[in-house]
């Protein structure tokens, strides 16, 4: 067993765990290994979200400077939380069998 996984973490902490690391959006799914789709809300996600809501700030009135990028944050966190973990130590790990 990987001793950089602690025997203590079982699914329910690894997805709240994924969801915290999610304040970076990308991060959590990065957590889970899934590369591809965190990758991209790392480096295309973020600042095309980003780049959305200052260019619809001014039809909005500047609310979409705190609601797009909360909500899309929110939406990745949950995800992040939802999604299955693909880390092989976690399958293996009879702890975490569900």
């Amino acid at each position: 067993m990987n001793p950089a996984i602690p025997d203590h973490l079982d699914t329910a902490e690894r997805n709240r765990v994924a969801a915290f690391m999610s304040v970076v959006p990308g991060l959590g799914h990065l957590y889970k290994h899934h590369y591809k789709f965190g990758l991209g809300i790392l480096l295309l996600g973020t600042p095309l979200v980003l780049w959305a809501s200052v260019l619809l700030c001014l039809a909005t009135l500047g609310i979409s400077l705190l609601l797009l990028p909360i909500a899309f944050w929110g939406l990745i966190a949950a995800d992040a939380f939802a999604i299955e973990d693909w880390h092989p130590d976690a399958r293996k790990n009879p702890a975490m069998a569900e």
